[in-house]
C-alpha cells in the first residue's frame, strides 16, 4: 500500500496564487468574516462573506475591472477587505474594499516594492484580532515581512529572516509570535518571528538535524501543533503532533496515514486549554475517488471520515469552541452557505479513547475505519517508525499566552 502524501503548506492560504484564482477563501481568526475571489463568467472580483450572524450572507466587492491573475484578498476584523494587486513586475498594491450603496469603495493603503528578480509576495494567513494584516516577501536568500494594512503609514517592513520562508502559522492570540518555515543550507526548520521584538528570530522546531520540519498548524489556547517532518521515515513526509514548550517527543500516529491518499490539517478546535488531546482536528483527504473531511484528535486513535458539502471552497474551514465543524460552501443553489458537522467524541475507555499513540510504534491502525471507496485508512503492514527527537524548547516559547 501507499502510505499518504503530505502536501508542503504554502504561503498562499486564500486560494489564489500566481495563476488564476482558486476556490478557495480566508477566515478571519475569529470566524466572523470571509472573503474570496468569486467567479463572474471568466473574470473574478472579491467577495465579503459575513459569517457570525443568524445566516449567512454574501457582498460582492466588484472593482473598475475584473482583478488580474495573482490577485489575492484577506477579511479584515471590521468587515472590510484587503486585496492585494500585483501591478506590475516588481510593484504590489494594496487596498482595503467596502460596500458603498451600489458601489464598492477602496482605500489606497500603499504600495511594496521588490526590485531583487525572482522575489514572490504573498500574503500571510489572518493575524489574531482583525487589525493587521501581513506579507511575505521571499527573495533568493532571504524573507521580508511586511505590514501591508492596520500601520501608522502604509506598508511597513518589519522584519528580514534569512532564508526562503513558507507557511505562516500565528502561536499566540495577539498577533505578535509567527511562526515560518525556513529553508537553509538544504534543510527546512521552523522558526519563530518575534514582531514585538524587531523580528527578533529563535528556532521552534528541530526533530532531526537532517530532516525536513513544518509546522502546519498551531492552537494558541492548547498548545497543540500540527507538524509535517520526514524525521521517522526519511524521504517520506509524514503528519505528526506536539504540544508548544513540552519536553514530550512528537509523534506520528498511524491513523493519520491513509493508503494512497494527500492528508492536509486546516482547522483545530479552540479553546480547549490545557487539553491539547482533546482537541478536535479537520484534515483535507485527497484520493483517486476524490475528496472528503476527515476529524481527528489526539486522544483517539482513528480518523472519521465525513462527506464534504457540495461546492465545498476546499480547505476552509473553522471550528467553534463547542467542537461544530464550520466549512463555507458555494453552489448555483446557494451561493453562501456553510455546513456544520458535529463530529462525535470517543467513549471515555473505549479503544477509540484510548490515549496518544506511543512515539516509539507510532500508534495502531486497530478500529481504523475506511475511507470512502473502501480504500483503508492505516497501513497494518508499515513498519514500526525511529522515536523522534522532541520539540525543541525555543526561548519563545514561553511568551505563548494560554
Amino acid at each position: 500500500m501507499t502510505a499518504c502524501a503530505i502536501e508542503p503548506p504554502s504561503t498562499d492560504r486564500s486560494g489564489e496564487g500566481d495563476g488564476a484564482p482558486g476556490t478557495g477563501c480566508a477566515i478571519t481568526a475569529d470566524g466572523a468574516y470571509a472573503a474570496r475571489l468569486a467567479p463572474d463568467g471568466d473574470s473574478w472580483f472579491p467577495e465579503r462573506w459575513t459569517l457570525d450572524g443568524p445566516e449567512p450572507y454574501a457582498v460582492p466587492l466588484p472593482g473598475h475591472r475584473p482583478e488580474e491573475p495573482g490577485a489575492q484578498v484577506q477579511p479584515m476584523g471590521d468587515g472590510r477587505v484587503l486585496i492585494h494587486r500585483p501591478a506590475q513586475e516588481h510593484r504590489h498594491t494594496f487596498c482595503l474594499l467596502y460596500p458603498t450603496g451600489p458601489g464598492t469603495g477602496e482605500l489606497p493603503l500603499g504600495t511594496v516594492e521588490c526590485p531583487q528578480p525572482g522575489t514572490r509576495l504573498t500574503l500571510l494567513p489572518p493575524a489574531p484580532g482583525g487589525a493587521r494584516a501581513y506579507a511575505l516577501a521571499v527573495g533568493p536568500r532571504a524573507t521580508a515581512v511586511w505590514l501591508v494594512a492596520g500601520g501608522a503609514s502604509g506598508p511597513e517592513r518589519l522584519a528580514e529572516v534569512e532564508g526562503r520562508c513558507s507557511g505562516g502559522v500565528w502561536l499566540d492570540g495577539a498577533g505578535r509570535l509567527l511562526a515560518l518555515d525556513r529553508e537553509l543550507a538544504g534543510r527546512v526548520k521552523t522558526v519563530v518571528v518575534d514582531l514585538g521584538r524587531g523580528g527578533e528570530v529563535s528556532p521552534l522546531l528541530q526533530i532531526a538535524e537532517d530532516s525536513d520540519d513544518r509546522l502546519l498548524l498551531a492552537d494558541p489556547d492548547s498548545g497543540l501543533l500540527l507538524i509535517s517532518s520526514d524525521a521517522p521515515s526519511p524521504g517520506r513526509e509524514r503528519l505528526g503532533w506536539g504540544v508548544l514548550g513540552s519536553t514530550l517527543p512528537v509523534r506520528f500516529p498511524e491513523s493519520l496515514r491513509v493508503a494512497g491518499c494527500s492528508v492536509t490539517p486546516f482547522a483545530i478546535q479552540p479553546g480547549q486549554v490545557l487539553m491539547p488531546e482533546n482537541c478536535a482536528v479537520a484534515l483535507r483527504v485527497e484520493g483517486p475517488a476524490g475528496g472528503w473531511v476527515g476529524t481527528w484528535r489526539p486522544a483517539e486513535r482513528r480518523v472519521r471520515h465525513l462527506p464534504a458539502p457540495q461546492g465545498w471552497l476546499t480547505g476552509c474551514g473553522l471550528w467553534t469552541r463547542e467542537g461544530v465543524l464550520r466549512l463555507p460552501y458555494a453552489t448555483g443553489e446557494v451561493p453562501c452557505g456553510v455546513a456544520e458537522l458535529t463530529p462525535p467524541c470517543g467513549e471515555p475507555g473505549g479503544a477509540e479513547a484510548a490515549g496518544p499513540e506511543d512515539p516509539a510504534r507510532g500508534g495502531t491502525s486497530a478500529g481504523a475505519p475506511e475511507a470512502p471507496g473502501g480504500t483503508p485508512a492505516a497501513d497494518p503492514g508499515e513498519p514500526a517508525t525511529v522515536r523522534p527527537v522532541p520539540l525543541r524548547e525555543a526561548p519563545l516559547g514561553r511568551l505563548v499566552t494560554k
